[in-house]
């Protein structure tokens, strides 16, 4: 997956969680769209290298976007925005083992299940024969001991969403939540328990009723990424 044209920059702080002043290789600064709703914990210091992109829509507040930064091992891609389209891509092209054979992909499916009715999934993958699958994604940035964790705030809504995919799978679908390890670094995947117990311990709950856990990297290119390959979780 390519991305659009990047410009170069160095960031000076992030504020007010989807806010960032960066300046440009001509010393101009400004102000950029975050577009991540977690702390972004490990992901950016000042004066950091980040590349950003450019919008021309004049409909937009701001003309920039935070794609990703670059804390001394490679990009860590921090735009959550793009992370379902590529992990989608990943998937058609048959890069995710676990979830190969499937025919049709379908974005942001609502939810099938009584008490969820105004949610949706990030994807629903279908082929005939077999039972519906239901894909929930995660970005996940933060990078501790060597492993990469989620979340990195407290995440209300990503507990609704384990519960959500519980339903999926106690109604016969297939429930997978997925961890997109989108930083060059860490060889495992764990949760970060100690940011948010609540979360450890409903995910592990809905593991052992049926819900699959899943980690694939994204790897940064210079123009784009690809597939990393699939990182080791545990649970334990």
């Amino acid at each position: 997956m390519k991305f659009p044209p990047l410009i170069d920059g160095r960031i000076i702080t992030r504020y007010k969680r989807f806010l960032a002043d960066v300046q440009l290789p001509d010393g101009e600064i400004v102000t950029a769209h975050c577009p991540n709703t977690g702390s972004m914990k490990g992901c950016w210091t000042p004066g950091a290298p980040v590349q950003l992109s450019a919008s021309d829509n004049p409909a937009r507040k701001l003309r920039w976007t935070l794609e990703r930064v670059d804390m001394g091992a490679g990009w860590v891609g921090v735009n959550t925005n793009r992370v379902n389209h590529i992990i989608a891509d990943f998937i058609a092209a048959g890069h995710i083992r676990p979830l190969r054979g499937y025919e049709q992909i379908q974005r942001e499916p609502r939810c099938p299940v009584a008490g969820f009715a105004n949610s949706r999934f990030d994807l629903l993958l279908r082929r005939a024969g077999r039972a519906d699958c239901y894909v929930e994604i995660k970005n996940a940035t933060l990078l501790e001991d060597d492993c990469i964790r989620f979340p990195d705030a407290v995440t209300a809504r990503g507990r609704k969403h384990l519960e959500m995919l519980q339903h999926t799978v106690r109604r016969g679908y297939r429930g997978v939540l997925l961890f997109a390890v989108n930083r060059p670094e860490g060889d495992c995947f764990r949760v970060a328990a100690d940011i948010d117990p609540a979360y450890d311990e409903t995910l592990r709950r809905v593991y052992e009723n049926g819900v699959e856990v899943l980690a694939t990297r994204i790897r940064h290119l210079d123009a784009g990424v690809e597939a990393g390959g699939e990182v080791g979780v545990c649970l334990g």
